[in-house]
């Protein structure tokens, strides 16, 4: 579908999961053809947006920055370090500036679904964590890793910044349902470094537990569901109606 940002990253699928109807929209395109610097994370947004999406659930593969978060493991982060470069990340570049409230990036009640889910599927998880998020697409030096550690994140992304700001612009929650493929660059001797070959066979490998947690989160979302207003009501209509000029 057009949006004013250009084209999202793949077309959008309407369906039913869990029970309740969603929008699918493949962050990476068909195939994994785009690479996280080049998603158009404000199209993306704004085309859920425009559909009536309320809640975003953003699914990703992490690199655990600490041994206490060994590969095969679900993380549900409530914060994030921003160390992308040059993504678009607002709507109001422009004439209208709105200083966006960001304290707590990921929706409280979404992450409560997320971790009800995991919990009652047995799975290995830890509730809360920091994701920093880097530019990509290339992984980390060892000399960074240290760096994100000393931070204070606990796992490495690529893509859930700008997504969970655009989202908060939209007045959506947003949540992401992190999964440790990898330990980075190594917690000890015997971790070999990251490689994309080593994320994709362990994505494949969780890809039902992946999608049975999001199924059972997504099925017990309230239909009335809202996520706390950071920007006015009336300055995300004018976003969605195309009155804000893009640039």
């Amino acid at each position: 579908m057009p949006t004013p940002y250009g084209p999202p990253s793949s077309p959008i699928t309407v369906g039913v999961f869990g029970g309740t109807h969603v929008a699918f929209l493949a962050r990476h395109g068909a195939g994994h053809t785009i690479p996280p610097h080049r998603v158009n994370y404000r199209a993306n947004l704004w085309a859920l947006a425009s559909l009536g999406v309320s809640a975003v659930i953003g699914s990703s593969a992490v690199g655990s920055l600490t041994p206490d978060l060994p590969p095969d493991t679900f993380v549900v982060p409530d914060q994030l370090i921003d160390r992308t470069r040059a993504r678009a990340d607002t709507f109001f570049d422009g004439s209208g500036v709105q200083h966006l409230a960001f304290a707590d990036p990921f929706d409280a009640d979404i992450r409560r679904l997320l971790v009800d889910a995991l919990t009652a599927r047995d799975e290995r998880f830890a509730p809360t964590g920091t994701t920093v998020v880097i530019a990509g697409p290339r992984f980390s030096t060892r000399a960074e890793a240290r760096g994100w550690r000393m931070l204070g994140a606990d796992i490495v992304n690529m893509t859930q910044y700008p997504e969970a700001a655009l989202a908060a612009e939209l007045n959506l929650g947003y949540a992401s349902l992190s999964f440790v493929t990898d330990a980075d660059t190594g917690h000890g001797a015997d971790d070999e470094a990251v490689t994309a070959e080593v994320v994709f066979r362990r994505l494949s490998a969780a890809r039902e537990r992946i999608t049975g947690t999001l199924a059972d989160a997504v099925a017990t979302l309230p239909e009335d569901y809202a996520a706390p207003r950071r920007i006015a009501a009336n300055v995300v209509a004018r976003v969605l109606a195309g009155e804000i000029p893009a640039r």
